[in-house]
């Protein structure tokens, strides 16, 4: 259970680390302002269009009598919008990231870059990141859209439906989001998808601890635009956990080996080379250095 903490541990990790460096935080926010303005667009088109929209598909309605055409429009009209506002929270995730890819790439490589390690990057032309990024998000849409239809079967189970298949929801949702912030970092190490489904996979409790916080915080209207720059950078921190790049703890490194200092004559302690020793050509035999210390992956 120990993961489940420690994701969460990189979510906040990533919210403290763009919090304290105003200028990175205002660089990621443009993505999600952007994606925002357009969401807002669409919905309000949708606000004029949609009784118009739903007339259009129901011409068979004209013929009944009072009330039955307006109660049946109204209904599919709140129809309509309940499945543009779902689509809007299960979209908004990729779409910002499909938008911000440059943004967020350069974020995530200062993220890197502040642990005091090489950056990785990916030596892909900009348009293949973005068709890369476009591709994989569908992958993604598919995906969680084939798991929705299947929980929302089992949610008229009585008792379950109501209570765990809920909560199933959120840890697929936060499962897949978890995947797409983190695949900013990891498609720079070349990382294909469906490697990144494997990896987080083998660290399930981690990838939920750090995804389902997340989602639940999205579900809070524009909070996701604001949470999106500490996410990346969160994600990119546990992107490096996943793939071993984490500085190991100090009491994880194993002291070197003592070698004991050679006496006036040459020779060695005990476990030292006999004293006089010579290499191949009569050269005097090397010292043997000590051992470097080991990292931990």
């Amino acid at each position: 259970m120990g993961d489940l903490g420690a994701g969460f541990g990189y979510l906040v990790k990533g919210q403290r680390w763009v919090g304290g460096r105003g200028r990175q935080y205002g660089f990621g926010l443009l993505p999600g302002l952007i994606t925002l303005v357009l969401y807002v667009a669409a919905l309000v088109a949708l606000a004029f269009w949609a009784d118009d929209a739903v007339a259009w598909a129901t011409p068979f309605a004209d013929t009944w009598s009072t009330p039955w055409p307006g109660l049946l429009r109204g209904f599919l009209t709140v129809l309509l919008w309940a499945l543009a506002l779902l689509l809007a929270v299960v979209s908004f995730t990729a779409v910002t990231l499909l938008v911000g890819q440059p943004f967020y790439e350069a974020l995530s490589e200062r993220v890197d870059a502040s642990e005091g390690a090489d950056v990785p990057g990916s030596g892909l032309p900009l348009w293949r990141e973005l068709w890369i990024s476009a591709r994989d998000s569908v992958r993604i849409l598919v995906r969680v859209a084939f798991y929705g239809l299947l929980l929302f079967a089992a949610g008229f189970l009585p008792v379950v439906g109501q209570t765990v298949v809920p909560a199933i929801g959120f840890c697929v949702s936060g499962f897949f989001l978890a995947e797409e912030l983190t695949a900013v970092a990891l498609q720079r190490r070349g990382m294909e998808f469906r490697e990144r489904l494997v990896l987080l996979k083998s660290r399930r409790l981690l990838t939920l601890g750090f995804g389902v916080p997340l989602t639940l915080c999205f579900l809070v209207p524009l909070v996701a635009v604001f949470l999106m720059p500490g996410a990346v950078a969160g994600a990119t921190l546990m992107a490096r956990d996943l793939t071993g790049e984490t500085a190991p703890e100090p009491d994880a490194v194993r002291e070197p080996d003592v070698v004991p200092e050679p006496d006036a004559g040459g020779a060695v302690g005990s476990g030292g080379a006999p004293g006089g020793a010579v290499g191949p050509g009569g050269a005097p035999a090397p010292a043997t250095p000590p051992h470097a210390p080991s990292r931990t992956w």
